[in-house]
């Protein structure tokens, strides 16, 4: 059963869209404010979010680049309606944008959808001789398991859908370690290593001069 969480501050849609999504067979979470989903997304399994831009505590742009690291698929449902706005949410890596009032058919369909490309996403990842379970969390080398922590996994699993494409370190910290994070680069360099070691890629992940990191066939 597929988990969505409800991020709305106005309890009458929050009801009404609960109501729906478990007659269809989702289970369902609900978030009055922006900090709540936050505790709830650190602590529950979620496959999707329905996230309101304007709420309590932290506003839905900024709860989202919090969240980035999660890889969770979100869809912003709001009656902040420009173009501007829009763009700012799938800039900020929104799935889709959803206007208030809206028919609920419509959302279930759009949530189909999403739910339906982040399912369609190879569930094996094959690079050389390494296949990564994506589901599982499980990486093997000529079918023996190897061990990594949860940010090398991540952090593998990066580079390999952006193989051939420069990473900037900036950019590997936001994804795998959180917009808020507060650490240095160093970090990234460390965990970079530690695949190169464990998964033999001293030949595959290269380092691009003042720029970061490229995994390579």
């Amino acid at each position: 059963m597929r988990t969505i969480l409800i991020v709305e501050d106005d309890p009458a849609i929050r009801d009404l869209v609960s109501i729906n999504l478990e007659m269809v067979g989702y289970k369902v979470l609900n978030a009055e404010d922006g900090e709540v989903a936050k505790n709830i997304i650190e602590k529950e399994v979620i496959d999707l979010i329905l996230l309101d831009v304007i709420l309590p505590k932290i506003d839905g742009f900024t709860l989202i680049t919090k969240i980035k690291n999660k890889d969770i698929p979100v869809i912003f449902v709001t009656a902040k309606e420009s173009v501007l706005n829009k763009v700012k949410g799938l800039k900020l890596g929104a799935d889709d944008y959803i206007v208030k009032p809206f028919e609920t058919i419509e959302l279930l369909a759009r949530i189909e959808v999403v739910l339906r490309r982040y399912n369609s996403l190879d569930e094996i990842l094959k690079f050389k001789h390494i296949e990564v379970h994506i589901k599982e969390r499980v990486v093997k080398i000529n079918n023996k398991h190897i061990d990594l922590t949860l940010k090398e996994f991540k952090l593998l699993v990066l580079f390999l859908k952006n193989k051939n494409i420069a990473l900037s370190r900036d950019q590997i910290l936001e994804k795998i370690w959180g917009y808020d994070y507060l650490g240095v680069t160093r970090t990234v360099d460390i965990h970079v290593q530690r695949l190169r070691e464990k998964l033999n890629l001293k030949e595959n992940i290269k380092t691009v001069f003042k720029v970061g990191y490229r995994i390579e066939d």
